[in-house]
């Protein structure tokens, strides 16, 4: 997620090398794939997010038009793949394509596939450069090396909010700062207006307007460091420490509702289009169900600078499945993810299901939405982002273990009242140093 969540994206022979060798030359010796299904029967195990319908659409069409694949999808919660990913891919039952919560520690651990013989195979040299940037995997970081994972959709997040309330309040356009969004916040909660409705249970919902506020509130450079891992970057920042500021603020005030920690995703989605919230931060991939469940009344936002004109910078990543390094399949499991970028009816799926942005070869076109639908103004986001090179990783990708170890738990410390925003800091931190110090 998201998880957003929005949210978080190899093949040959399993990866030999040793753990601080550069993943990049590796795997080359084995490099002759399959690019041709076949018409044997196969089972592609499929491991992915519960709430997202994407994966599972895509794979009944592709089942659709190969009649001799079949699915076998088991889902679970974020914070759950990224506990159980490293035992589920160590396994012997280990799944063929699985949603990744994190890349460089199953690198690290050799429990993924090289992609590259599949990225020369397919020419997959065509996909924008920038697009799986955020896939690859070098020397114990990412953004440089081999490619390890696809994304099914590229995803961009922001802010929906509801059109009849907010047109209750008086807001009559999206706020271009934030300083113009807490006032929409405040006018919300003395009209009697839920201001944001976000979840914070199971897994922080709430980090997605605190990394807001933190890719404003700095350099989201520096953000994007700490997420790749790059040496001696912090989150101990003061845009971090004022965001966490800015967030106990609002909790303070009730701008978030007072049982959020009891709050999960599917229940913040539901109050959400039963008109009980304002704003809700989220990703483009709740879209079209909400087109469907309140056509016309929702409308999409990046989230506003700091200052009047100046740079948007959203959480943007696709949503990352790879393939297990003892994947029965693998050859079969990478033509289904060059088909979900290619294949026009996939293509579609991503658009019509998944809200996001289809990704792959420059010059295949983006499936149009439905005018004046939330879903067209999500992809126009994206488009903006793009324009302005502001898509930034999630944080809660940063490590294997961060977002369950740490901005979880101390972010539902911290809206419970019990976590100062200096330890908040410090305790994510803190999580991270011991991480990439094993």
């Amino acid at each position: 997620m998201l998880l957003a969540s929005l949210l978080a994206v190899g093949m040959t022979a399993t990866a030999c090398s040793a753990p601080g060798e550069d993943r990049s030359s590796t795997q080359k010796s084995d490099a002759a794939v399959k690019t041709e299904l076949g018409a044997d029967p196969i089972t592609l195990e499929m491991y992915a997010e519960t709430g997202f319908p994407l994966a599972k659409a895509l794979a009944d069409e592709f089942s659709k038009q190969h009649s001799n694949v079949k699915f076998n999808v088991r889902e679970d919660q974020f914070t759950v793949i990224v506990e159980n990913a490293p035992r589920v891919m160590a396994s012997d039952n280990s799944p063929d394509i699985i949603r990744l919560p994190t890349m460089v520690d199953l690198v690290k651990d050799d429990l993924l596939k090289n992609l590259d013989p599949y990225f020369t195979a397919y020419g997959w040299d065509k996909f924008p450069a920038s697009q799986l940037m955020q896939l690859r995997v070098g020397e114990n970081t990412r953004g440089t090396g081999s490619l390890y994972g696809m994304g099914l959709g590229y995803s961009v997040t922001g802010v929906f909010y509801n059109k009849k309330l907010a047109t209750q309040i008086g807001m009559t356009q999206p706020p271009a700062t934030v300083a113009e969004f807490e006032e929409l916040l405040a006018k919300a909660k003395t009209g009697g207006v839920q201001p944001i409705m976000q979840f914070n249970k199971n897994t922080a919902g709430i980090n997605f307007p605190h990394q807001a506020l933190q890719n404003q509130f700095g350099d989201p450079t520096l953000v994007a460091d700490w997420i790749f891992q790059k040496p001696g970057a912090t989150f101990d920042t003061p845009a971090a420490l004022k965001a966490t500021q800015t967030i106990q603020k609002w909790a303070q005030a009730g701008y978030f509702t007072k049982d959020a920690n009891a709050l999960d995703y599917a229940g913040m989605v539901g109050e959400f289009q039963k008109g009980n919230g304002l704003f809700m931060f989220n990703g483009d991939w709740e879209s079209a169900n909400l087109d469907k469940s309140m056509p016309g009344n929702v409308g999409f936002f990046l989230f506003p600078t700091e200052s009047a004109g100046g740079k948007h910078v959203a959480m943007s990543a696709p949503n990352t499945f790879g393939v297990s390094a003892k994947a029965k399949n693998p050859d079969a499991a990478a033509y289904f993810l060059n088909w979900v970028h290619t294949n026009a009816k996939a293509r579609e799926i991503s658009v019509t299901v998944g809200g996001s942005s289809p990704g792959g070869p420059s010059d295949l076109p983006v499936p149009s939405a439905a005018p004046n639908t939330v879903l067209a103004e999500t992809l126009k986001a994206s488009q903006q982002l793009g324009a302005e090179n502001g898509a930034v990783d999630f944080t809660a990708n940063a490590t294997g273990g961060i977002f369950a170890a740490a901005i979880t738990p101390e972010m539902q410390k911290l809206i419970a009242g019990q976590q100062t925003p200096e330890g908040y800091v410090k305790a994510v931190q803190a999580e991270y140093q011991k991480e990439l110090s094993r």
